[in-house]
């Protein structure tokens, strides 16, 4: 079987999260050994007996195959810790979830997001900065995340989409419950240049205690978190809390001072929070040269990965590497690996480091990895 339907059935037991799950590959190597264990093994593992009880009984009325069926049937991708695709910032924070249940597709790119959160009640001046900062970075290759609620949310996904650029919505319920129900179509849009994603199993409803967790995963998947308006106690100001966790840059819009939207925003400068005063602070705090990202974002797209530069990609890594070794372990003619790197350094997939080296470059700055086209 799958080994992810056993990180579906985990991920459905009360009880069980990122700590545990990591307990349960200590101790038994893989959930499919923990699935499978005695009540005996599972306390041994570290499981309380109350959650140790409930595993039991989930394997008792879980059907593991239904239980993927639904989710291919729902058109949902499974990534969990053990895929590569699982997004690398998300990876990286304390405790990421063990398993994202995805409706879309994200992409390396996505590794360039900005998150932008706010007030449900938004004031026309917050609506305002909203959209131009969205519209901003989707025009400059930035993937805005947010939680597709209402307010700054809704606006934020609608006009990084308009500006052509890719968006991210995290629930806090399952990706076949979206909520608001106003925001279906929306959440259709999103996923088709983008992505819906939770770490809630399908067929979760909207509960409330669900949305403050979910506001750490809107943080983890970005290198920046903007906040646009916010009362003191809201859930933005969740969302920055974690940020600052997670070491992520907190920006944050100001407002007038008898403003209720902008009390949060203005507690956040007050603490340390950069105050975004153009839309260009977001690229600077996630230190982007705008035109060179536009320049390999036209690049890829007139000329995308082709099979040479595939092969040579595999090649690479954050690690210097001569050109003559790239031919050896490729097996290709270096007139032909010479031109391949220059159109891989146009494109911003390769760097040249001096000496005729070469590493694998992420867009802008930083070490990625690509994967080819076919």
């Amino acid at each position: 079987m799958d080994e992810r339907a056993y990180w579906v059935a985990f991920n459905r037991v009360k009880g069980i999260g990122a700590v545990r799950v990591r307990a349960l590959l200590d101790f038994f190597g893989s959930l499919e050994q923990a699935w499978q264990a005695s009540f005996a093994a599972l306390r041994s593992a570290g499981l309380p007996e109350k959650v140790a009880a409930s595993v039991l009984e989930m394997r008792r009325s879980l059907d593991l195959e239904r239980e993927l069926e639904k989710v291919q049937q729902a058109g949902v991708t499974l990534l969990t810790w053990q895929d590569e695709a699982y997004p690398r910032l998300l990876r990286e924070i304390a405790q990421p979830p063990p398993v994202l249940y995805v409706r879309g597709e994200l992409l390396d790119e996505d590794d360039w997001a900005a998150a932008l959160v706010g007030t449900r009640r938004v004031t026309a001046y917050g609506r305002q900065v909203t959209a131009d900062v969205a519209a901003y970075l989707g025009a400059h290759a930035v993937t805005v995340v947010s939680g597709l609620a209402r307010g700054v949310d809704a606006i934020a996904h609608d006009a990084a989409l308009k500006a052509g650029g890719r968006t991210i919505a995290v629930l806090g319920s399952g990706v076949d419950r979206i909520y608001p129900p106003e925001h279906e179509h929306l959440a259709a849009r999103i996923a088709e240049a983008g992505a819906v994603v939770s770490d809630y199993a399908l067929g979760t409803p909207p509960d409330a205690a669900n949305f403050p967790p979910r506001n750490r995963i809107i943080s983890g998947l970005a290198r920046v978190v903007v906040v646009i308006e916010a009362s003191d106690n809201s859930g933005a100001m969740i969302t920055a809390a974690f940020a600052a966790d997670q070491n992520r840059d907190v920006l944050a819009v100001p407002g007038g001072i008898y403003a209720p939207q902008s009390k949060g925003t203005n507690l956040l400068i007050q603490r340390g929070a950069r105050p975004l005063l153009h839309p260009g602070d977001v690229l600077e705090a996630m230190d982007m040269d705008p035109g060179q990202m536009q320049a390999q974002r036209s690049a890829r797209q007139v000329l995308p990965v082709n099979d040479l530069e595939g092969q040579i990609l595999q090649t690479l890594s954050a690690e210097p590497l001569h050109i003559d070794e790239i031919g050896q372990k490729t097996g290709l003619p270096m007139d032909q690996v010479a031109a391949a790197l220059t159109m891989m350094e146009l494109k911003g997939m390769a760097r040249a480091v001096g000496g005729m080296n070469y590493i694998l470059a992420r867009e802008g700055s930083g070490d990625y990895q690509v994967k080819p086209n076919g």
